[in-house]
């Protein structure tokens, strides 16, 4: 008899062409996004970090506000946006 262990795998097999063509595009404008710092004088890991905090921070500081604040600074940026001089 002759036994044969079969190797496992060290990731799982994507075969989902949706998955794959998100993760392409994904690291593509990872890619853009660095270099685009990098032109800029400016540090790649610092950039990802702001773009990852500013993705988040409209909802996660909107789900942190009382109903009331939020309604106070609706009013004022109303009033600001009518009463702006032009």
């Amino acid at each position: 008899m002759y036994i044969v262990n079969m190797p496992e795998r060290s990731s799982k097999n994507r075969s989902d062409f949706n998955q794959v063509a998100k993760s392409i595009v994904d690291a593509a404008t990872m890619a853009e996004v660095q270099a685009n710092a990098i032109a800029e004088g400016k540090n790649p890991a610092a950039v990802i970090l702001g773009r990852l905090g500013g993705l988040k921070g409209g909802k996660a500081r909107a789900k942190k506000l009382s109903a009331k604040k939020r309604k106070d600074i609706a009013k004022s940026g109303a009033q600001a946006r009518w009463h702006k001089n032009g």
